[in-house]
């Protein structure tokens, strides 16, 4: 077991075993003009085969579950997994996959008469989609309730890294944290504050930080709701709270433009600026262990992609253990070619903020009380 949580190897002897196994297959698709659907990136599948191929080895029947999208509960042949079924075919001969659990609205509801269609005539539970590990839907939370269960190698290694940087930091730990809104972060903030040496922060969440330091931010996006929280943050995080010290955007006209911290009239700050990118990458450089979440700026646009770009090189480059927390960050990764280059690319950007808040998951917590726990 790993933190009360049973493994594969605590399910004993699967030969002959139906198992049923949690994947997450929502994977992006290239919709083309003439009707055909193809996978644009099959990583999420790839990343389940180790623990599919365990259990074909050791002899178990394995049926894969996922969902694909946001098909609202009902039939959607927009979101069917059979361009998943064919890949899956080719990487995992004999596996089978279930319809897109979302096509039943008993999915998102934790319905138990859902559960119980789920588990018909199954032997054995793994759950190893973490990106919806922290979803108390059916598929996560309702087999274990009912059917000895365990973490796949994919789980298994997402708790065994995030759990790592939250009880067992190596220090000086940083957390680089980006994105537009410091709501959608700020409970993650809250507890990385407590954990971390340094904390730094980019994307447009930073202006809300500015407002809250009385500096002037143009038109820039920003969050007038939260400005109070960001003050008490500053105010209680001592020397930890490392943000921009100059910014790239446009100016009132539309023309690319640099400022310090504080910007002008009508301007809209798009990324960190050179500065800051550097001094960014010294406190990067300087960590033992960093964990990163959200792009420094609108890195989709090669205009102001440089700073999340800078900060993605100081991840590959870095001897710290490195650590990036699925979603944007991955993307960016990926667009750079870094993806290869840092220790743990995380496949649930939400659930890895909410497991280094929280310590817990919905899909770890239902783990932890399977009847062969």
């Amino acid at each position: 077991m790993v933190d009360g949580i049973p493994t594969l190897e605590d399910l004993g002897d699967v030969s002959g075993k139906r198992v049923l196994v949690r994947t997450d297959f929502n994977v992006p698709l290239n919709r083309h003009d003439d009707g055909t659907v193809e996978i644009a990136d099959d990583f999420r599948i790839r990343a389940a085969l180790p623990t599919i191929e365990w259990l074909v080895d050791h002899g178990a029947s394995v049926v894969c579950a996922s969902h694909l999208g946001r098909p609202k509960g009902e039939p959607n042949p927009e979101y069917s997994l059979d361009p998943v079924r064919a890949r899956l075919g080719e990487l995992a001969p004999g596996v089978e996959l279930l319809e897109n659990l979302r096509f039943d609205p008993g999915e998102t509801s934790n319905s138990d008469e859902f559960t119980a269609t789920l588990i018909d005539g199954i032997d054995l539970y793994v759950n190893d989609a973490f990106g919806a590990s922290h979803r108390a839907h059916a598929s996560i939370v309702g087999p274990p309730a009912h059917l000895p269960s365990a973490m796949g190698r994919l789980l298994e290694r997402e708790v065994e890294v995030l759990l790592g940087l939250r009880n067992r930091p190596k220090r000086p730990f940083v957390a680089v944290l980006g994105g537009a809104k410091i709501s959608d972060k700020l409970g993650v903030v809250e507890a990385l504050l407590d954990v971390v040496d340094s904390l730094v922060i980019g994307g447009a969440m930073c202006f809300t930080f500015f407002a809250a330091q009385g500096k002037a931010i143009g038109d820039s996006l920003f969050e007038p709701d939260q400005v109070d929280t960001c003050r008490r943050i500053l105010d209680a995080s001592g020397d930890k709270i490392h943000l921009p010290e100059d910014l790239v955007g446009l100016d009132a006209n539309g023309n690319f433009a640099t400022w310090g911290t504080q910007l002008p009239d009508g301007a809209k700050g798009f990324d960190i600026g050179p500065g800051t990118a550097a001094a960014f990458t010294d406190v990067i450089m300087d960590a033992r262990m960093v964990f990163w979440n959200g792009p420094m700026g609108m890195f989709e646009d090669d205009r102001f992609a440089a700073g999340t770009r800078t900060v993605a090189q100081a991840m590959a480059d870095t001897k710290a253990f490195t650590v990036v927390g699925g979603g944007d960050s991955a993307a960016a990764l990926a667009q750079f070619k870094l993806d290869d280059e840092v220790d743990h690319v995380s496949t649930g950007g939400g659930a890895s903020l909410e497991l280094l808040e929280n310590g817990d998951l919905p899909g770890l917590a239902a783990l932890r009380t399977a009847p062969n726990t």
